[in-house]
C-alpha cells in the first residue's frame, strides 16, 4: 500500500477580500479558496477558459513588493505570441484593475477560484 502525500499549501490558497472592489458577488471581510494554477496551464487555450471566471493574480507595486488581488476574467488575447489576459472588478467605479494597468502577463493568474467558504458578516 502506497501513501501519497502532498502540500495543499502547493495546491491551495485561502484569501481573505478587503475592500469592495468585487462586491457585490463577493464582499470585505469573505474569505474565498483558490487552486493554484500549474505554470503550464498558463498557455493561451487554457487561459481562453478563465474568461468570465474569477482568478487570483500576484503583482508587484511600484514598491518591488508582490500582492494579491481578486479579479475577474473578462478577456485574452495573443500579442507578440505572449498571451495577455484583461481583469476587472465586479465593481467598476472601486476597482483598480487592467483599466488602470493594463492587459496581465498570464503568469500574474496564479489561481482560479473554487468557492467561498466563508462570508463576511452583515455590517
Amino acid at each position: 500500500m502506497s501513501r501519497v502525500h502532498f502540500n495543499v499549501a502547493k495546491f491551495l490558497r485561502a484569501v481573505e477580500i478587503r475592500g469592495d472592489s468585487m462586491s457585490p458577488n463577493y464582499n470585505d471581510g469573505d474569505w474565498l479558496l483558490f487552486r493554484v494554477l500549474p505554470a503550464k496551464s498558463k498557455a493561451k487555450s487554457k487561459a481562453q477558459e478563465l474568461i468570465g471566471k474569477v482568478v487570483l493574480i500576484q503583482r508587484q507595486s511600484e514598491f518591488g513588493t508582490d500582492f494579491l488581488q481578486v479579479k475577474r476574467v473578462t478577456q485574452v488575447s495573443d500579442r507578440n505570441n505572449k498571451t495577455e489576459i484583461w481583469v476587472e472588478g465586479d465593481n467598476k467605479g472601486a476597482s483598480t484593475d487592467s483599466r488602470n494597468w493594463g492587459a496581465l502577463d498570464s503568469s500574474e493568474v496564479i489561481g482560479k477560484l473554487i468557492l467561498r467558504y466563508r462570508r463576511a458578516p452583515k455590517k
